[in-house]
């Protein structure tokens, strides 16, 4: 499967940020895993260094964390047919629509976000990242009445 992971979900996973650090490292560890191939966009590469930096006050750190991610996720560029499309989008918000454009090109199979209202008229499905966990989880692992 693969997914792009939303910043809201990486931020969560890299701050522990209480209720979602959970969940949010559990599908950190699932594409460490290769049960996922993850992808981020150059957007959110650029949104996560902002919040890392600001979280740690701390250039080279927040810039090992972006090594770090980049040997864990594909960078998906977004191209400029994303950003034309996205303008005629239906979605309320252009920047959660270019990510779904950006998706579509890309042949993803989902979008991994704890925003999911965010996205209810995108054209890519979108999970929470507990519900992609369930998603990938084997069937002899699941609970019998799921």
């Amino acid at each position: 499967m693969r997914a792009i992971i939303d910043t809201c979900v990486i931020i969560d996973a890299l701050q522990d940020r209480a209720p979602f650090g959970a969940d949010a490292q559990r599908v950190f560890l699932a594409v460490a895993n290769r049960r996922v191939e993850g992808m981020i966009t150059v957007k959110a590469v650029t949104d996560i260094y902002y919040l890392m930096h600001r979280y740690t006050h701390n250039d080279a750190q927040s810039r090992r964390v972006l090594s770090a991610l980049f040997a864990l996720f594909d960078v998906l560029d977004t191209a400029g047919m994303d950003c034309r499309r996205a303008i005629s989008s239906e979605m309320p918000d252009y920047e959660d629509a270019v990510m779904v454009e950006s998706a579509v090109r890309a042949e993803a199979d989902c979008i991994v976000t704890r925003n999911k209202r965010d996205y209810e008229r995108s054209s890519v499905p979108v999970y929470a990242p507990v519900e992609l966990l369930q998603l990938i989880q084997p069937e002899d692992d699941r609970p019998e009445n799921a």
